[in-house]
């Protein structure tokens, strides 16, 4: 059986994780994250469609110990705009909270644009 290890003396004592400091991720983290799983749900909606919208503008805001995303975006149409939206919200803050850790409180989406198919108009 072996001994325990204890530290010699004048050493500095090893702390729990917890007790060792704090984490800060800068909110430009948060926006990458953001930015990139909005990305891969667009994608999708915008697959065999020849005019495609622009890219997404994300904005993040730490009040506290949670996130919050706003982000902008060009929607095609016709589409289930809800559902695109929602599909925005969860894999926004499924992502940010699985990578980061933090509490996502709230994912804006704010459509600026429908960008319709060929012979539509909007």
């Amino acid at each position: 059986m072996a001994a325990l290890a204890t530290p010699a003396p004048g050493a500095p004592r090893r702390r729990e994780p917890g007790a060792r400091g704090r984490l800060r991720v800068a909110d430009r983290v948060y926006a990458r994250i953001a930015d990139r799983a909005a990305r891969d749900v667009l994608a999708r909606a915008w697959h065999g469609r020849a005019e495609r919208g622009g890219p997404p503008k994300v904005s993040v805001s730490v009040p506290g110990s949670t996130v919050t995303v706003r982000i902008v975006v060009d929607l095609p149409f016709p589409a289930d705009l809800a559902a695109l939206a929602h599909a925005l919200r969860e894999r926004i803050a499924a992502q940010v909270s699985a990578l980061t850790g933090a509490r996502v409180g709230e994912v804006v989406v704010v459509v600026e644009k429908l960008v319709p198919g060929r012979g539509g108009s909007v």
